[in-house]
């Protein structure tokens, strides 16, 4: 996401840092740039004019000018810039009501609405330990119905049944009711979508908010619609009392023109960003995170939130624990770290959480990254378990085998075997005391690190 808008601000703001002397000539210089980069991003107009109008009145004021390093006031001024327009502050979920909550779910067919109920589902249940019940109202695509059916069973959530023949206003009352008898903290409606905005689709959700009285209201927009994205938010915002959005498919678009236009153009905060298919691929919008991401600055307290929640820390403590045992690294160990590294997101969600991504490698070399990473999880999975214990017997015949076992090559086994031996070299150095010796060697090629 925000992969075109990022490198053309670094490559903006990269020139003014070398400028010795801010004026308002280079300042108006870098603003045509940065607002060239907003429309090419798909920015709503209106959105561009407010942005740059903004950095402009702060660049060219006391602010910048009374600033020792001028071009990185500029920098600090587009960064608070972009939080504004975004939002300033992460706005979470209203749950404090009595149980049950109901959080209406909205949208155009498509958008992804079915999907992130079970996510938000899966969110919910995970993080803040609720318990919640699913329900589906679309009688027009029964399909519907038994797609939230199997999420629900995925992300263990409870699950209403309804039937085509119901009229929507009925399921909702019914599920409402089940959800007081079965204790539950929150009911989440799936709505039926249209393909566009009408009359019809309208009246509908109208009477179903009247008749739930939800106390979050969240409609799902496909972020790789653009600006129609926000046409269709602010079309709904006027026919309903929105409390936010969810933006589906961030991952998939590289411009972020609706994540920048959507606030703005609507007045309602984005809650929530899609990042995958999976069901654990919904993310809560934090506006001065993403502003740091689009400048290239990474995004590092998302990426330790991300690891607390997936990594295993019973498992990481034992390797700790082993390591400075000294009782060595073994290929069971190596294959726990790429199934870690693959539960983060995998290699294209660290990296876009790192500073200074726009530098690191494009997106076709992360997703052979990724498949060299599942492929090598293949070659030890179809080792025997002394193979793994001590790789030096992996020979000839073994080695044959091993690759005819995973759906490889005799020479993807060795490579694997090589970057064992060099990780594992690196863990004894690090538990005969190492640590320090080894990260002071990668200073020197590693620019940043703070030691």
């Amino acid at each position: 996401m925000f992969e075109n808008l990022t490198g053309r601000l670094e490559a903006t703001l990269k020139r003014l840092r070398g400028e010795a002397r801010l004026t308002e000539a280079n300042i108006g210089d870098t603003l045509r740039e940065v607002r060239m980069a907003l429309l090419e991003a798909d920015v709503a107009l209106p959105v561009v004019k407010a942005f740059i109008d903004d950095v402009r009145a702060k660049a060219i004021g006391q602010e910048v000018l009374a600033s020792l390093t001028p071009g990185q006031a500029v920098i600090k001024v587009v960064y608070d810039a972009l939080v504004a327009l975004m939002g300033e502050k992460n706005e979470r979920l209203n749950l404090a009501v009595r149980p049950p909550a109901v959080v209406l779910m909205a949208g155009l067919q498509g958008s992804g609405k079915t999907t992130s109920t079970a996510k938000l589902a899966r969110l919910l249940r995970e993080r803040e330990k609720k318990s919640v019940l699913l329900v589906s109202t679309d009688i027009y695509r029964p399909a519907a119905i038994d797609q939230l059916q199997k999420l629900a069973a995925q992300v263990d959530a409870g699950f209403f049944p309804s039937r085509p023949d119901q009229k929507p206003e009925d399921i909702a009352r019914a599920a409402l009711e089940q959800a007081r008898v079965s204790s539950a903290d929150v009911l989440i409606v799936d709505t039926a979508g249209r393909l566009h905005v009408d009359a019809a689709m309208m009246d509908e959700i109208r009477a179903l908010h009247a008749a739930l009285n939800p106390v979050e209201t969240l409609f799902v927009v496909d972020s790789m619609t653009g600006q129609d994205a926000v046409n269709t938010a602010k079309a709904f915002g006027d026919a309903l009392p929105l409390s936010g959005v969810i933006l589906t498919k961030t991952d998939g678009d590289a411009r972020g023109g609706a994540a920048l236009s959507v606030r703005f153009v609507t007045g309602k905060p984005i809650k929530f960003l899609g990042v995958g298919e999976k069901t654990d691929a919904l993310e809560p919008f934090h506006p001065d995170r993403l502003a740091s991401r689009i400048l290239g600055m990474g995004d590092v307290l998302s990426l330790v939130e991300q690891a607390q929640r997936s990594v295993d820390q019973d498992k990481a403590q034992e390797l700790v624990r082993k390591i400075s045992k000294g009782s060595g690294f073994d290929l069971d160990d190596f294959r726990e770290q790429l199934q870690q590294m693959d539960k983060m997101g995998g290699m294209a969600s660290l990296m876009d959480k790192l500073p200074g991504v726009g530098k690191m490698p494009d997106a076709a070399q992360l997703a052979q990254g990724e498949k060299q990473m599942r492929r090598n999880v293949a070659i030890i999975n179809s080792m025997t378990p002394g193979e793994r214990r001590k790789p030096d017997m992996i020979r000839g015949s073994r080695k044959r085998r091993i690759a005819s076992g995973s759906g490889t090559q005799v020479q993807d086994v060795n490579r694997l075997l090589k970057q064992f031996m060099e990780m594992q070299t690196m863990m004894k150095r690090m538990g005969k005391g190492g640590m320090a010796k080894m990260l002071r060697g990668l200073k020197g090629r590693t620019p940043g690190l703070p030691f």
